[in-house]
């Protein structure tokens, strides 16, 4: 199902009509039937015509993940939410000894490095091809294959003899690790309608959005008394349980649970006129495969917006994974703190992290203030608007963190307030790959200066929230894929009734 960030998942009345729902859940396709058809029980009258016996679930018997069990659903709601966590913690976790694989395998600590920056690229090589695979085959399969993968290729990074190994090995489990990531929401959106929905997608925002400052937070105190090779077990081993619960998530994608009935029908029958809207609507899967390749860069080439948005949402996430290295400078090297104590600082960015999702709410108010004429996109950006002063927490940061004499609670304000305006930025940065390779920033004037060109680059696109709340709505007029719909001022609103009148 197209994913829909957090807020509009959390948006009261549903930015999908129930019909544009049903369609994307039967179809598992965008642009569906109703380019043709008003609505899918047209499709369907139009195939029953033809001759062909249209397989749905029954009403009351249990075949639809909707009409689930509540047990069953929290079961897939924090089953799944537990693969969420697992990628997030694989990402960060090992950023609490950074230095101790550098010193035993005397390699470069921007070699040491990689093993994140491989990692979250993985996180954006993946879903190109998880995500028509699980079209496919399933989302059940795809849990299954993916956490396998990720659990065996964690064991060659616990046993690595060099850091080429490492850094192979964290490649490959980035890339599996991207399964989840991109299938969750989905899986929580197959058994939960529209109105249940609230609950269930902030456990599974919980995981994405503090699972990786959780990592640090483990992962220094791992490596502070039991070494850096401990992290990676301690990793093994949750994967190893993780693995065991794939096996007992049931599949809810509706096309493939559907398209399985209709195989017992036309087995039990003989009939082979049996079909689900899937199967008689679907594209081969060499040509879905062939558009989830290249859609991405189509609309990065040719749509602006996208091209820009990604940029902006990509440095943002990215600063995210700079922090686990640029806090161990400001407390670790410059303070003295131990790694275990380090990585408590992160809680400074959780905190951040729950301000902004508690501000939720309040954007869904004025969301529906500001489309009470009609929707158009531009509305959604005013938490990014709100977020866009994240460079102050850069300033703050670069010029406390790095003096000895500064008090420890100023870089953690810095680690606060930025963790307010990623969140208000990026929701959620789930398929960001642009994570930057952080140097060793030994001179004393280095973490400053880097601090302050991070923070000027922020200023230079903060603005473009607000120059595309302005000139979005011209913008998309010249596309061909944009949403036509523009902002309807409250006057135009008033002179149209004058005019009817």
């Amino acid at each position: 199902m197209p994913s829909e960030p957090v807020e509009a998942i959390l948006a009261y009345p549903p930015i999908l009509t129930p019909e544009q729902e049903e369609q994307f859940r039967t179809l598992e396709q965008e642009g569906g039937p109703l380019s043709r058809h008003t609505t899918l029980h047209e499709l369907e009258q139009t195939y029953t015509r033809t001759g062909y016996h249209v397989v749905t679930f029954d009403k009351g018997k249990g075949e639809d993940p909707r009409e689930w069990s509540k047990f069953q659903k929290w079961y897939i709601t924090i089953g799944t939410a537990f693969l969420c966590l697992a990628a997030a913690l694989g990402s960060s976790l090992i950023t609490g000894d950074m230095r101790g694989p550098a010193t035993e395998f005397g390699a470069k600590q921007i070699i040491i490095n990689l093993t994140v920056t491989c990692f979250v690229m993985g996180f954006g090589i993946g879903p190109l091809f998880f995500a028509p695979l699980s079209e496919v085959f399933g989302r059940r399969p795809m849990y299954i294959v993916s956490m396998f993968f990720f659990f065996i290729f964690t064991l060659p990074s616990a046993l690595a003899k060099n850091a080429a190994t490492l850094v192979v090995a964290r490649q490959i489990a980035g890339i599996a690790a991207s399964a989840p990531v991109c299938n969750v929401g989905g899986s929580i959106a197959d058994v939960w309608s529209v109105e249940e929905r609230g609950a269930p997608m902030a456990v599974f925002s919980a995981t994405l959005f503090v699972g990786p400052c959780l990592g640090p937070m483990l992962g220094g105190w791992i490596g502070e008394r039991a070494g850096w090779r401990w992290m990676y077990w301690v990793l093994f081993t949750f994967l190893g349980a993780c693995c065991f619960v794939t096996l007992f998530i049931p599949e809810t994608l509706a096309p493939i649970l559907l398209k399985r009935k209709a195989e017992r029908l036309r087995k039990e029958t003989g009939d082979e006129k049996y079909r689900t809207l899937e199967e008689l609507e679907r594209k081969t899967f060499s040509e879905t495969l062939k558009v989830a390749l290249i859609r991405p860069f189509v609309m990065l080439l040719c749509e602006p917006i996208v091209l820009f948005m990604s940029f902006y949402l990509s440095f943002v996430y990215s600063l995210l994974y700079l922090m686990f290295f640029a806090f161990p400078i400001a407390f670790e090297e410059i303070r003295g703190f131990g790694m275990g104590i380090t990585g408590i600082t992160f809680v400074s960015i959780m905190l951040g992290i729950f301000i902004a999702m508690i501000g939720v709410p309040y954007q869904e108010k004025i969301y529906a203030r500001a489309t009470r004429n009609g929707t158009f996109p531009e509305a959604r950006l005013y938490p990014m608007m709100v977020g866009s002063v994240f460079p102050v927490s850069l300033f703050i940061f670069a010029f406390t963190g790095a003096y000895p004499w500064v008090h420890w609670i100023a870089p953690c304000i810095a680690g606060c307030l930025f963790g307010f305006g990623m969140i208000s930025s990026t929701s959620p940065p789930t398929h960001t790959s642009s994570t930057p390779t952080p140097i060793s920033l030994q001179q004393p004037w280095l973490p400053k200066l880097c601090g302050v060109l991070l923070a000027l680059v922020g200023c230079a696109i903060g603005p473009m929230p607000f120059i595309f709340y302005k000139y979005g709505g011209a913008i998309r007029a010249r596309s061909k894929r944009a949403s036509p719909n523009q902002r309807i001022k409250d006057e135009d609103v008033v002179g149209e009734k004058k005019m009817s009148v």
